[in-house]
């Protein structure tokens, strides 16, 4: 039992992060009104500011942490991490400016960048055979979290816009308590990489490891990829409540079906998709699928109709863990702290244009004297990301196409 405690952290870690985005997610479009005023779409504006800056922190720390991890060992930067991420939400609970807030979310991004160490960790505890399958483990987990948060985030709301915060903070510090009692490290002399700041930013790290087969399209796939991806957290809120009139509560119960069924997907059905399809045509299959999920919640005008398609949309939600594991069999075992970095600064980068180009979206489609009013305009422009990205797939040559 005691073999299996430090996946069992990694994936609580993983899950209370993303519990920490869901639980604020139902109340950030009134809290940024409460503390600066303004209309809905200026607060999906400061809203996506928000992301913005919480995904810079992670494009420049997070292959930063992963080398760190690679060089001191994954357990004091997971540690570390979740200290200061369990600090981070009580000033964001406390916070009475937006300018605060903004503070708050480049503290908190610097700190979730651990998800590269967490996945590193799950790397060095995995065959090569098992990797995309344990990293769908860590999709779950979000997923699970992405239930969790949301629908905790919209009863807690009925106490206050900062209550959520609060709940951030206590699961941040009760599992930092956990780490500390049970977390090996894994980082041994055999697989002990020095520290070098040159493969320690995102520039350096995608240099180093472009040069192996097939690693730099997938980084531009899976780039683009979360980019279309994120326009669920990006506009889901401001969506819903536009489109539907919808509030806090109903937007985290759509969420959290959304999150089962991501959860369901990532932690067991992927693993018989991969079976049945290999890596190639998993992949097609979620471009696919998320091509035309996003083509319907961007037509969809019938809230239950839309209640209905939230957890169908996320049965494409195998891209990511396939991907992911490909390259993690590419790169060797003294090289999976700064490959996970450079894979959580091209999701970070993604988070800084995504919250940006979505919510731009979404404001110029619903704002007053719009030419044209059409709130599920941000979802179909992913679905011509999804596009971009069969295209970029299917256009791979060498070894990793085999």
């Amino acid at each position: 039992m005691r073999s299996r405690l430090p996946l069992v952290f990694l994936l609580l870690t993983v899950t209370i992060d993303s519990m920490g985005i869901g639980l604020i997610l139902p109340v950030m479009p009134d809290l940024i009104r409460e503390v600066d005023g303004g209309t809905l779409a200026e607060a999906a504006v400061w809203g996506g500011i928000l992301t913005t800056s919480f995904a810079v922190m992670q494009f420049l720390f997070g292959p930063l942490l992963g080398s760190l991890s690679d060089r001191f060992g994954r357990r004091p930067v997971l540690l570390i991490s979740l200290g200061v991420l369990a600090a981070d939400y009580l000033v964001m609970a406390l916070a009475g400016s937006i300018w605060l807030l903004l503070v708050g979310r480049i503290v908190g991004g610097v700190a979730a960048a651990t998800q590269s160490t967490a996945a590193a960790y799950m790397a060095d505890i995995s065959r090569p055979e098992d990797k995309a399958a344990r990293f769908g483990l860590i999709g779950a987990a979000f997923g699970i979290g992405f239930v969790l948060g949301p629908l905790i985030g919209g009863l807690l709301a009925e106490w206050g816009t900062r209550a959520p915060f609060y709940a951030a903070a206590a699961l941040a510090a009760a599992n930092l308590v956990f780490g500390w009692a049970i977390l090996p490290e894994t980082v041994t002399d055999r697989i002990r990489r020095p520290f070098s700041w040159s493969a320690a930013n995102p520039l350096g790290a995608l240099l180093r490891l472009n040069a192996l087969p097939g690693v730099g399209r997938l980084l531009a796939l899976f780039f683009v990829y979360q980019v279309a991806f994120f326009v669920y957290p990006a506009v889901w809120a401001y969506y819903t409540q536009a489109r539907f009139g919808w509030g806090p509560g109903m937007i985290g119960a759509s969420l959290a079906a959304f999150g089962i069924s991501m959860a369901l997907v990532q932690g067991g059905l992927i693993r018989v998709i991969l079976r049945l399809l290999g890596d190639r045509g998993t992949v097609i299959y979620g471009l696919t699928f998320n091509a035309c999920a996003f083509l319907a919640l961007g037509l969809v005008r019938d809230g239950t109709v839309a209640l209905i398609l939230t957890p169908l949309t996320a049965l494409g939600a195998v891209v990511t863990p396939a991907v992911q594991g490909m390259m993690s069999r590419t790169a060797p075992d003294d090289s999976q702290g700064m490959l996970q970095g450079l894979l959580a600064s091209a999701g970070a980068l993604a988070m800084i244009v995504s919250p940006l180009l979505m919510t731009a979206t979404f404001a110029a489609f619903t704002r007053p004297g719009a030419a044209v009013h059409h709130p599920g305009a941000p979802f179909l422009l992913s679905m011509g990301l999804m596009g971009v990205c069969g295209l970029i797939f299917l256009a791979r040559r060498g070894p990793a196409a085999a």
